[in-house]
């Protein structure tokens, strides 16, 4: 991956980078498949260790699943904490942010402890909050698991 031309609003240490992850609630995904290039705007959960991996839920129909059921590349992007930055004048202006972009490889879990796992980091996520997650319920959705191979962090003050 091309490396940041700003590198004073680089994030590379892994706990900021982890901030970022909590700030941010909707990651994007673009992929390509039979009908061209596409990006979708999914809720996310996450486990960060020595590697960063997504999980995604969707349901188990539409354009999204299909292109997902083998491995492929994709990019990926999120952002939070906007901030609008008032000047005086229009050139003034600037936009306060932080984001993470990246890519990887992304597929379809099969796996029911996986996907326990999944739904659990993602209502963690997304609630703060732990829940019991019973086997039956991973049934009802698709679980895509990304396993991030480069990512860049911002900040944007």
């Amino acid at each position: 991956m091309r490396s940041m031309r700003r590198k004073d609003r680089e994030v590379v240490n892994p706990q900021e980078l982890k901030h970022i992850l909590d700030v941010c609630k909707i990651c994007r995904i673009a992929y390509q498949d039979d009908e061209g290039l596409t990006i979708v705007p999914l809720n996310f959960g996450y486990v960060y260790d020595e590697q960063l991996t997504l999980y995604f839920h969707s349901a188990k129909a539409g354009r999204k699943f299909d292109a997902f059921q083998t491995p492929q590349s994709v990019a990926f992007e999120m952002d939070g904490a906007h901030r609008l930055i008032e000047g005086e004048e229009a050139c003034d202006f600037s936009y306060s942010f932080v984001s993470i972009i990246g890519n990887g490889i992304i597929f379809n879990v099969e796996d029911s402890d996986e996907k326990i796992k999944a739904l659990q980091c993602l209502m963690h996520h997304e609630t703060k909050r732990d829940f019991e997650i019973r086997p039956e319920m991973t049934q009802q959705v698709a679980i895509f698991k990304l396993n991030v191979s480069q990512l860049t962090g911002k900040y944007h003050p």
